[in-house]
């Protein structure tokens, strides 16, 4: 079974049917707050929702078309974080996440970013991945900025949320970049 530590009492796994009421029961008490910045949560509205997204995740896991973990703290669930499909054309993935209000503040989704970015990079060979955050959502977006991520631009209207369109702000990331940023650093994957 696959599990990495990302800090000290942190660890990432993949998400099993088996976790579904605990993950259901996060989302559901911060509902209100995560509603806010992400447009799945009016969507998942019951423990067979949750079923459904680790079943897809699992069998993209499967299909070597990207990864989605659980973040653990603590022996607690704490959020996910995760790729959406590999463009394996392109070589590029898009990185996504979200963590509960009680885990924020820890660098516990940077450390996540970060170990996601060098798998992307040492194991997946891509050439580039990417972070989208709706623009005002700072908390998010200092996720890229810290990793070293580049600011490309605003996609116009790029997301609905809560039934209005939003402006998203794109950071990207190249393997030669990240490459340079590590000369001096170990960073492990693990995944």
């Amino acid at each position: 079974m696959f599990r990495l530590t990302i800090q000290d009492g942190v660890y990432l796994t993949l998400m099993e049917d088996r976790h579904a009421d605990v993950i259901f029961d996060a989302v559901e008490r911060d509902r209100a707050y995560l509603r806010e910045w992400l447009p799945w949560v009016d969507l998942s509205t019951g423990v067979d929702d949750v079923m459904k997204f680790i079943r897809r995740s699992l069998e993209q896991f499967a299909n070597n078309e990207g990864l989605a973990a659980g973040i653990w703290c603590g022996g607690e669930f704490a959020g996910t974080v995760g790729t959406h499909k590999i463009d394996w054309v392109n070589r590029k993935v898009e990185i996504g996440y979200w963590l509960a209000s009680k885990f924020q503040g820890r660098g516990i989704i940077t450390a996540g970013c970060r170990a996601l970015t060098h798998h992307a990079f040492s194991e997946w060979k891509l050439n580039r991945v990417e972070i989208h955050c709706a623009v005002g959502n700072e908390k998010s977006c200092a996720i890229p900025k810290r990793l070293g991520y580049q600011f490309e631009g605003v996609l116009r209207e790029g997301q609905l949320l809560n039934g209005k369109y939003v402006d998203t702000d794109v950071y990207s990331m190249l393997a030669g970049e990240w490459q340079r940023a590590l000369k001096g650093q170990h960073v492990e994957s693990g995944l």
